[in-house]
């Protein structure tokens, strides 16, 4: 089944400190650190993989940290937990093109397998970071990021 490791949950926790905190002002490791009590060992190898990809971008100096490259709503849940986690698809037969299952035209579970791969699509794919800030900002104070 489809598992997320605690390196996505951390990435979209990060990826929503940075969304919430860094109007206009990078944001340092240690702060993000220090709120969302994730060690910042941890943390430096999660914006590495997020800065490589361009998800997000550092400013150097003493006043430097990280900002978000674009705005929250061009982000989707997919592509955070695609880039830190890989293939979200429930079963490998979904996994690629590259090497379809040779008994998929005769596999009964085939058709419940796909479903179940539109269905984690349909929200991962649709959910923003731009909404996963709204939904904070509604229950104010009653959600740990």
């Amino acid at each position: 089944m489809v598992r997320v490791s605690t390196k996505g949950r951390y990435a979209l926790r990060l990826m929503l400190d940075l969304a919430l905190n860094s109007q206009e002002k990078p944001v340092q490791i240690r702060e993000i650190s220090a709120r969302q009590n994730i060690s910042n060992k941890y943390l430096e190898q999660i914006i590495a993989i997020l800065n490589k990809a361009g998800y997000v971008r550092s400013m150097r100096g003493s006043q430097g940290g990280y900002l978000l490259t674009y705005k929250p709503e061009e982000y989707t849940v997919g592509m955070i937990l695609r880039l830190t986690e890989g293939s979200m698809a429930p079963v490998s037969c979904l996994d690629t093109d590259e090497n379809p299952c040779l008994r998929q035209e005769d596999c009964v579970t085939f058709r419940l397998w796909k479903k179940l791969d539109d269905a984690i699509k349909d929200v991962i794919d649709h959910v923003t970071l731009a909404d996963l800030v709204e939904w904070h900002l509604q229950e104010a104070g009653n959600y740990v990021i």
